[in-house]
């Protein structure tokens, strides 16, 4: 079982970066969409099925393993291997690594790029905490259990269509000042 488990997050991470990658050529649509719709798809599958015990507790560990490999995956490949967002020793070490290189810094300009990426390190993990916490209590206090989950869903969803809406603003304007 422990295997599958490993193996789901490993398929998940696969499918990810195959997806991002099959359609990096296609410059109509914003790549990083479909890990993202698969992911909500994943989050709303186990609020649905998980909360009609219609489905064992290990194949949602696996769905939901999956759907982390997804993430790190689809999180590593949007910020060129900078950041993980599933796990936290790796933003930790990272975090400890910049923080004592603030005491030696080359230039400003590096001194400038390490103090943003700190300030992105802090971010994530205060949010990871943040939707752990919030995430326990609306499944305890509230009694929402697995519909939880349509919460994270909800969240992936709205972020993919701000994204989208950025990204087709953006290449909008490109177009537009390359036909001026």
């Amino acid at each position: 079982v422990y295997f599958l488990y490993i193996f789901s997050f490993l398929l998940g991470a696969f499918v990810s970066s195959l997806l991002i990658e099959t359609f990096r050529e296609n410059k109509k649509m914003n790549v990083f969409a479909f890990p993202i719709i698969i992911e909500s798809a994943l989050l709303i599958l186990v609020a649905i099925l998980g909360g009609k015990n219609l489905i064992s507790p290990n194949w949602i560990a696996c769905l939901l393993l999956f759907a982390m490999g997804l993430q790190n995956s689809f999180v590593t490949k949007v910020s060129n291997a900078v950041v993980r967002t599933t796990h936290l020793t790796g933003l930790f070490t990272d975090l400890g690594i910049e923080l004592s290189h603030l005491f030696f810094p080359s230039s400003t300009l590096q001194k400038q790029s390490l103090k943003a990426t700190i300030r992105l390190r802090i971010y994530i993990i205060s949010f990871f905490f943040l939707g752990g916490f919030v995430g326990g209590y609306i499944f305890s206090r509230w009694h929402f259990g697995f519909n939880t989950l349509l919460v994270g869903a909800a969240i992936l969803i709205i972020a993919l269509l701000y994204d989208d809406f950025s990204f087709r603003i953006l290449k909008s304007a490109r177009n537009f000042r390359q036909n001026l």
